[in-house]
Protein backbone atom coordinates (compact mmCIF):
# COMPACT_ATOMS: atom_id res chain seq x y z
CA UNK A 1 0.00 0.00 0.00
CA UNK A 2 1.92 3.11 -1.22
CA UNK A 3 1.98 6.21 0.97
CA UNK A 4 -0.06 9.20 -0.16
CA UNK A 5 -2.47 11.69 1.37
CA UNK A 6 -4.66 11.53 -1.75
CA UNK A 7 -5.13 7.84 -2.69
CA UNK A 8 -6.12 7.24 -6.33
CA UNK A 9 -7.19 3.56 -6.23
CA UNK A 10 -6.10 2.97 -9.82
CA UNK A 11 -6.22 -0.78 -9.22
CA UNK A 12 -9.98 -0.57 -8.57
CA UNK A 13 -11.79 1.48 -11.26
CA UNK A 14 -15.13 1.39 -9.43
CA UNK A 15 -13.61 2.69 -6.21
CA UNK A 16 -11.54 5.30 -8.09
CA UNK A 17 -14.70 6.67 -9.68
CA UNK A 18 -16.60 6.66 -6.39
CA UNK A 19 -13.81 8.45 -4.52
CA UNK A 20 -13.55 11.09 -7.26
CA UNK A 21 -17.29 11.80 -7.15
CA UNK A 22 -17.33 11.75 -3.35
CA UNK A 23 -14.49 14.28 -3.12
CA UNK A 24 -16.29 16.54 -5.60
CA UNK A 25 -19.45 16.44 -3.48
CA UNK A 26 -17.66 16.95 -0.17
CA UNK A 27 -15.44 19.80 -1.38
CA UNK A 28 -18.08 21.43 -3.56
CA UNK A 29 -21.81 21.16 -2.96
CA UNK A 30 -21.66 20.08 0.69
CA UNK A 31 -18.98 22.64 1.57
CA UNK A 32 -21.12 25.38 0.02
CA UNK A 33 -24.22 24.18 1.92
CA UNK A 34 -22.38 24.28 5.25
CA UNK A 35 -20.90 27.71 4.52
CA UNK A 36 -24.32 29.11 3.59
CA UNK A 37 -25.68 27.97 6.97
CA UNK A 38 -22.58 29.02 8.90
CA UNK A 39 -22.17 25.58 10.44
CA UNK A 40 -19.29 24.63 12.70
CA UNK A 41 -18.46 21.32 14.37
CA UNK A 42 -20.09 22.62 17.55
CA UNK A 43 -23.29 23.91 15.96
CA UNK A 44 -26.64 22.60 17.11
CA UNK A 45 -28.45 21.40 14.03
CA UNK A 46 -31.89 19.97 13.45
CA UNK A 47 -33.64 17.64 11.03
CA UNK A 48 -34.28 20.65 8.76
CA UNK A 49 -30.52 20.96 8.30
CA UNK A 50 -29.77 17.26 8.01
CA UNK A 51 -32.57 15.93 5.81
CA UNK A 52 -31.42 17.76 2.65
CA UNK A 53 -27.98 16.19 3.08
CA UNK A 54 -29.45 12.71 3.59
CA UNK A 55 -31.64 13.06 0.49
CA UNK A 56 -28.90 14.53 -1.70
CA UNK A 57 -26.40 11.90 -0.59
CA UNK A 58 -29.02 9.27 -1.41
CA UNK A 59 -29.59 10.80 -4.87
CA UNK A 60 -25.85 10.67 -5.52
CA UNK A 61 -25.71 7.04 -4.44
CA UNK A 62 -23.60 7.48 -1.30
CA UNK A 63 -26.24 7.14 1.42
CA UNK A 64 -26.34 3.41 2.10
CA UNK A 65 -23.89 2.61 -0.68
CA UNK A 66 -22.54 -0.37 1.26
CA UNK A 67 -25.93 -2.14 1.20
CA UNK A 68 -26.83 -4.84 -1.33
CA UNK A 69 -28.46 -3.71 -4.60
CA UNK A 70 -31.93 -4.81 -3.49
CA UNK A 71 -31.75 -2.05 -0.86
CA UNK A 72 -30.37 0.57 -3.23
CA UNK A 73 -26.67 0.10 -2.48
CA UNK A 74 -23.73 -1.22 -4.47
CA UNK A 75 -22.74 -4.07 -2.17
CA UNK A 76 -19.33 -2.62 -1.42
CA UNK A 77 -16.52 -4.72 -0.01
CA UNK A 78 -15.25 -3.84 3.46
CA UNK A 79 -12.13 -2.36 1.87
CA UNK A 80 -14.14 -0.15 -0.47
CA UNK A 81 -16.41 1.06 2.34
CA UNK A 82 -13.34 1.77 4.48
CA UNK A 83 -11.84 3.88 1.71
CA UNK A 84 -15.01 5.98 1.42
CA UNK A 85 -15.22 6.42 5.19
CA UNK A 86 -11.62 7.62 5.20
CA UNK A 87 -12.36 10.17 2.47
CA UNK A 88 -15.34 11.49 4.42
CA UNK A 89 -13.20 11.80 7.56
CA UNK A 90 -10.45 13.61 5.66
CA UNK A 91 -12.84 16.14 4.12
CA UNK A 92 -13.13 18.49 7.07
CA UNK A 93 -16.89 18.69 6.54
CA UNK A 94 -19.10 19.42 9.55
CA UNK A 95 -21.88 17.12 8.32
CA UNK A 96 -19.54 14.36 7.19
CA UNK A 97 -21.33 11.68 9.22
CA UNK A 98 -24.54 12.28 7.26
CA UNK A 99 -23.09 11.45 3.84
CA UNK A 100 -22.73 7.66 4.05
CA UNK A 101 -25.33 7.29 6.79
CA UNK A 102 -23.12 6.88 9.87
CA UNK A 103 -25.24 9.22 11.95
CA UNK A 104 -28.73 7.78 12.24
CA UNK A 105 -28.77 6.32 8.74
CA UNK A 106 -28.11 3.10 6.80
CA UNK A 107 -24.69 2.44 8.32
CA UNK A 108 -26.40 2.35 11.70
CA UNK A 109 -29.36 0.24 10.57
CA UNK A 110 -27.83 -2.01 7.94
CA UNK A 111 -26.32 -4.58 10.28
CA UNK A 112 -29.71 -5.39 11.85
CA UNK A 113 -31.71 -5.91 8.65
CA UNK A 114 -31.41 -9.68 8.92
CA UNK A 115 -33.15 -9.72 12.31
CA UNK A 116 -36.16 -7.67 11.19
CA UNK A 117 -39.58 -8.97 10.26
CA UNK A 118 -41.27 -7.77 7.07
CA UNK A 119 -43.38 -5.38 9.13
CA UNK A 120 -40.32 -3.99 10.91
CA UNK A 121 -38.52 -3.50 7.63
CA UNK A 122 -41.44 -1.57 6.17
CA UNK A 123 -42.15 0.51 9.26
CA UNK A 124 -38.66 1.23 10.58
CA UNK A 125 -35.60 0.20 8.59
CA UNK A 126 -36.42 0.72 4.91
CA UNK A 127 -37.51 4.34 5.59
CA UNK A 128 -34.09 4.88 7.19
CA UNK A 129 -32.40 3.56 4.06
CA UNK A 130 -34.60 5.87 1.92
CA UNK A 131 -33.51 8.88 4.03
CA UNK A 132 -37.06 9.36 5.34
CA UNK A 133 -36.48 8.39 8.97
CA UNK A 134 -33.50 8.27 11.35
CA UNK A 135 -32.57 5.93 14.15
CA UNK A 136 -30.25 5.95 17.13
CA UNK A 137 -28.66 3.09 19.02
CA UNK A 138 -29.09 2.79 22.79
CA UNK A 139 -26.84 0.34 24.61
CA UNK A 140 -24.57 2.35 26.92
CA UNK A 141 -25.54 3.35 30.46
CA UNK A 142 -23.70 5.41 33.04
CA UNK A 143 -22.60 2.27 34.89
CA UNK A 144 -22.46 0.01 31.85
CA UNK A 145 -19.96 1.03 29.20
CA UNK A 146 -17.39 -1.63 28.38
CA UNK A 147 -19.16 -3.90 30.88
CA UNK A 148 -22.45 -4.00 28.99
CA UNK A 149 -23.84 -6.80 31.16
CA UNK A 150 -24.01 -4.32 34.03
CA UNK A 151 -26.94 -2.52 32.35
CA UNK A 152 -29.97 -1.93 34.53
CA UNK A 153 -32.54 -1.02 31.86
CA UNK A 154 -35.20 -3.68 32.22
CA UNK A 155 -37.95 -4.99 29.95
CA UNK A 156 -40.83 -6.56 31.88
CA UNK A 157 -43.41 -8.69 30.01
CA UNK A 158 -46.88 -7.13 29.89
CA UNK A 159 -49.38 -9.26 28.02
CA UNK A 160 -47.96 -9.76 24.55
CA UNK A 161 -45.78 -6.65 24.89
CA UNK A 162 -43.21 -5.20 27.29
CA UNK A 163 -42.76 -2.35 29.75
CA UNK A 164 -39.28 -0.84 29.64
CA UNK A 165 -37.70 1.24 32.39
CA UNK A 166 -34.15 2.56 32.37
CA UNK A 167 -31.75 5.32 31.36
CA UNK A 168 -29.48 5.11 28.30
CA UNK A 169 -26.67 7.61 27.65
CA UNK A 170 -24.66 8.64 24.60
CA UNK A 171 -27.27 7.57 22.07
CA UNK A 172 -25.66 8.89 18.89
CA UNK A 173 -28.13 10.69 16.58
CA UNK A 174 -30.66 10.78 19.43
CA UNK A 175 -31.43 14.52 19.04
CA UNK A 176 -32.89 13.97 15.57
CA UNK A 177 -33.87 10.28 15.54
CA UNK A 178 -37.39 8.87 15.16
CA UNK A 179 -36.72 5.60 16.95
CA UNK A 180 -34.07 3.77 18.92
CA UNK A 181 -32.64 0.30 18.61
CA UNK A 182 -32.57 -0.24 22.37
CA UNK A 183 -31.08 -3.11 24.35
CA UNK A 184 -32.55 -4.12 27.71
CA UNK A 185 -32.26 -6.93 30.22
CA UNK A 186 -35.35 -9.11 30.43
CA UNK A 187 -36.80 -8.93 33.94
CA UNK A 188 -36.17 -11.98 36.09
CA UNK A 189 -33.58 -13.51 33.76
CA UNK A 190 -30.05 -13.18 32.41
CA UNK A 191 -31.35 -12.73 28.87
CA UNK A 192 -31.16 -9.51 26.85
CA UNK A 193 -33.48 -8.32 24.11
CA UNK A 194 -33.44 -5.62 21.45
CA UNK A 195 -36.44 -3.39 20.82
CA UNK A 196 -37.43 -0.80 18.23
CA UNK A 197 -38.65 2.02 20.46
CA UNK A 198 -40.49 5.01 18.98
CA UNK A 199 -39.02 8.03 20.70
CA UNK A 200 -42.36 9.82 20.89
CA UNK A 201 -43.92 6.95 22.86
CA UNK A 202 -45.56 7.69 26.24
CA UNK A 203 -42.98 7.09 28.96
CA UNK A 204 -40.01 7.80 26.65
CA UNK A 205 -38.08 11.05 27.06
CA UNK A 206 -35.22 12.25 24.86
CA UNK A 207 -32.93 14.61 26.75
CA UNK A 208 -29.74 16.44 25.83
CA UNK A 209 -26.74 14.34 26.76
CA UNK A 210 -23.63 15.69 28.40
CA UNK A 211 -21.58 17.47 25.75
CA UNK A 212 -18.48 15.44 24.81
CA UNK A 213 -15.09 17.11 24.54
CA UNK A 214 -15.51 17.33 20.75
CA UNK A 215 -18.26 19.87 21.43
CA UNK A 216 -20.68 18.14 19.06
CA UNK A 217 -24.38 18.04 19.92
CA UNK A 218 -25.17 14.65 18.41
CA UNK A 219 -25.86 12.55 21.53
CA UNK A 220 -28.92 12.10 23.71
CA UNK A 221 -29.98 10.42 26.90
CA UNK A 222 -32.97 8.13 26.39
CA UNK A 223 -35.04 7.83 29.57
CA UNK A 224 -37.78 5.21 29.79
CA UNK A 225 -40.35 5.11 32.56
CA UNK A 226 -42.72 2.17 32.15
CA UNK A 227 -42.62 2.70 28.38
CA UNK A 228 -44.81 0.17 26.56
CA UNK A 229 -43.65 -1.53 23.37
CA UNK A 230 -45.75 -4.00 21.46
CA UNK A 231 -44.81 -7.52 20.40
CA UNK A 232 -44.02 -6.26 16.89
CA UNK A 233 -41.25 -4.09 18.28
CA UNK A 234 -39.11 -6.95 19.59
CA UNK A 235 -36.18 -7.22 17.19
CA UNK A 236 -35.09 -10.81 16.74
CA UNK A 237 -35.75 -13.15 19.65
CA UNK A 238 -35.42 -12.80 23.41
CA UNK A 239 -31.79 -13.61 24.09
CA UNK A 240 -30.55 -11.93 20.88
CA UNK A 241 -30.08 -8.53 22.53
CA UNK A 242 -26.32 -8.53 23.03
CA UNK A 243 -25.76 -10.29 19.72
CA UNK A 244 -27.65 -7.50 18.00
CA UNK A 245 -26.11 -4.80 20.16
CA UNK A 246 -22.59 -5.97 19.61
CA UNK A 247 -23.23 -7.56 16.20
CA UNK A 248 -20.57 -7.72 13.53
CA UNK A 249 -18.11 -6.72 16.23
CA UNK A 250 -14.91 -7.41 14.31
CA UNK A 251 -16.13 -5.68 11.15
CA UNK A 252 -17.47 -2.66 13.05
CA UNK A 253 -14.28 -2.34 15.08
CA UNK A 254 -12.21 -2.27 11.90
CA UNK A 255 -14.62 0.08 10.13
CA UNK A 256 -14.32 2.69 12.87
CA UNK A 257 -10.64 2.98 12.02
CA UNK A 258 -10.88 4.50 8.49
CA UNK A 259 -12.94 7.43 9.78
CA UNK A 260 -10.25 8.12 12.37
CA UNK A 261 -7.56 7.71 9.73
CA UNK A 262 -9.38 10.32 7.67
CA UNK A 263 -9.40 12.79 10.56
CA UNK A 264 -5.71 12.02 11.12
CA UNK A 265 -4.97 12.60 7.44
CA UNK A 266 -6.72 15.93 7.71
CA UNK A 267 -4.57 16.91 10.71
CA UNK A 268 -1.42 15.92 8.84
CA UNK A 269 -2.43 17.82 5.70
CA UNK A 270 -3.25 20.96 7.70
CA UNK A 271 0.11 20.70 9.45
CA UNK A 272 2.04 20.38 6.19
CA UNK A 273 0.25 23.41 4.75
CA UNK A 274 0.89 25.43 7.91
CA UNK A 275 4.59 24.51 8.03
CA UNK A 276 5.04 25.47 4.37
CA UNK A 277 3.48 28.92 4.78
CA UNK A 278 4.34 29.97 8.35
CA UNK A 279 7.38 32.26 8.33
CA UNK A 280 9.84 32.07 11.24
CA UNK A 281 13.38 33.41 11.50
CA UNK A 282 13.33 34.57 7.88
CA UNK A 283 12.11 31.33 6.35
CA UNK A 284 9.27 28.78 6.32
CA UNK A 285 8.67 26.67 9.42
CA UNK A 286 9.14 23.61 7.21
CA UNK A 287 12.83 24.49 6.75
CA UNK A 288 13.57 23.66 10.40
CA UNK A 289 14.94 20.15 10.85
CA UNK A 290 13.05 19.75 14.14
CA UNK A 291 9.77 20.30 12.25
CA UNK A 292 10.84 17.99 9.43
CA UNK A 293 11.51 15.20 11.91
CA UNK A 294 8.13 15.69 13.55
CA UNK A 295 6.18 15.51 10.29
CA UNK A 296 8.25 12.50 9.20
CA UNK A 297 7.21 10.66 12.35
CA UNK A 298 3.59 11.76 11.88
CA UNK A 299 3.47 10.51 8.29
CA UNK A 300 5.15 7.23 9.20
CA UNK A 301 2.67 6.60 12.01
CA UNK A 302 -0.26 7.34 9.71
CA UNK A 303 1.09 4.98 7.04
CA UNK A 304 1.59 2.18 9.55
CA UNK A 305 -1.89 2.61 11.05
CA UNK A 306 -3.49 2.74 7.62
CA UNK A 307 -1.64 -0.33 6.39
CA UNK A 308 -2.70 -2.29 9.46
CA UNK A 309 -6.35 -1.31 9.05
CA UNK A 310 -6.63 -2.15 5.38
CA UNK A 311 -4.84 -5.44 5.90
CA UNK A 312 -7.57 -6.36 8.39
CA UNK A 313 -10.32 -5.21 6.00
CA UNK A 314 -8.78 -7.28 3.21
CA UNK A 315 -8.84 -10.32 5.51
CA UNK A 316 -12.56 -9.74 6.11
CA UNK A 317 -13.17 -9.50 2.38
CA UNK A 318 -11.36 -12.82 1.94
CA UNK A 319 -13.74 -14.46 4.40
CA UNK A 320 -11.39 -14.46 7.39
CA UNK A 321 -12.06 -13.63 11.04
CA UNK A 322 -9.25 -11.22 11.95
CA UNK A 323 -10.27 -10.81 15.60
CA UNK A 324 -6.83 -10.13 17.07
CA UNK A 325 -6.01 -7.90 14.12
CA UNK A 326 -9.16 -5.86 14.68
CA UNK A 327 -8.28 -5.28 18.33
CA UNK A 328 -4.71 -4.38 17.34
CA UNK A 329 -5.91 -1.98 14.65
CA UNK A 330 -8.32 -0.20 17.00
CA UNK A 331 -5.56 0.14 19.61
CA UNK A 332 -2.83 1.28 17.23
CA UNK A 333 -5.00 3.62 15.18
CA UNK A 334 -6.41 5.32 18.29
CA UNK A 335 -3.06 5.82 19.97
CA UNK A 336 -1.24 6.84 16.78
CA UNK A 337 -3.96 9.25 15.70
CA UNK A 338 -3.80 11.05 19.02
CA UNK A 339 -0.01 11.34 18.89
CA UNK A 340 -0.26 12.82 15.42
CA UNK A 341 -2.95 15.28 16.53
CA UNK A 342 -0.81 16.26 19.52
CA UNK A 343 2.16 17.00 17.26
CA UNK A 344 -0.13 18.92 14.90
CA UNK A 345 -1.09 21.24 17.76
CA UNK A 346 2.56 21.56 18.80
CA UNK A 347 3.67 22.56 15.31
CA UNK A 348 0.81 25.04 14.95
CA UNK A 349 1.86 26.70 18.22
CA UNK A 350 -0.54 29.40 19.36
CA UNK A 351 -2.66 28.86 16.26
CA UNK A 352 -3.24 25.29 17.40
CA UNK A 353 -4.42 26.35 20.85
CA UNK A 354 -7.22 28.63 19.72
CA UNK A 355 -10.68 27.26 20.45
CA UNK A 356 -12.48 26.76 17.19
CA UNK A 357 -9.47 26.26 14.96
CA UNK A 358 -9.77 23.05 12.97
CA UNK A 359 -6.59 21.45 14.27
CA UNK A 360 -7.69 22.13 17.86
CA UNK A 361 -11.03 20.44 17.16
CA UNK A 362 -9.27 17.47 15.57
CA UNK A 363 -7.10 17.12 18.67
CA UNK A 364 -10.16 16.95 20.92
CA UNK A 365 -12.01 14.57 18.63
CA UNK A 366 -9.13 12.16 18.16
CA UNK A 367 -8.50 12.08 21.90
CA UNK A 368 -11.98 10.65 22.34
CA UNK A 369 -11.29 7.64 20.13
CA UNK A 370 -8.88 6.24 22.72
CA UNK A 371 -12.00 5.62 24.83
CA UNK A 372 -14.91 5.36 22.40
CA UNK A 373 -15.95 1.99 20.94
CA UNK A 374 -13.77 0.24 23.50
CA UNK A 375 -10.92 1.91 25.37
CA UNK A 376 -7.29 1.16 24.58
CA UNK A 377 -7.08 -0.84 27.79
CA UNK A 378 -10.00 -3.02 26.69
CA UNK A 379 -8.28 -3.62 23.35
CA UNK A 380 -5.10 -4.70 25.13
CA UNK A 381 -7.05 -7.11 27.32
CA UNK A 382 -8.60 -8.65 24.21
CA UNK A 383 -5.29 -8.88 22.37
CA UNK A 384 -3.69 -10.69 25.31
CA UNK A 385 -6.70 -13.00 25.51
CA UNK A 386 -6.32 -13.86 21.84
CA UNK A 387 -2.58 -14.48 22.22
CA UNK A 388 -2.96 -16.80 25.20
CA UNK A 389 -6.11 -18.66 24.13
CA UNK A 390 -6.16 -18.24 20.36
CA UNK A 391 -8.63 -20.52 18.62
CA UNK A 392 -9.52 -22.31 21.83
CA UNK A 393 -12.05 -19.59 22.62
Amino acid sequence: MPFTLTPTYDENPRLRELVTRLRDYLDGELADYEAKLGLTHESRYTRDVLEPVWRRSRELGFYGIHLPPEHGGQGLSFTELGALKEEVGASGRVLQLSVLGDMGGPLRAGSILRYATREQLDRYLLPVIRAERACCFSLTETGAGSDVRAMTTTATPDGEGWRITGHKVFSSAGPFADFSVLIARVAGSDAYAAFLVDLDSPGCTVRDAETPMSGQHIESDIILDDCYVGPGQLLGEVGDGLRIGLGRVTANRLLHCPTVLGLTRRALALTLDFARTREVFGGPLAALQSIQHKVADMATGYYAARSMTYDGLAALDAGGRPRAEAFMSKLFVAETAFRIADEAVQIHGKAGLVRGSEVEWLFRSLRMFRVLTGSSEIQKNAIAHQLFLGDRN
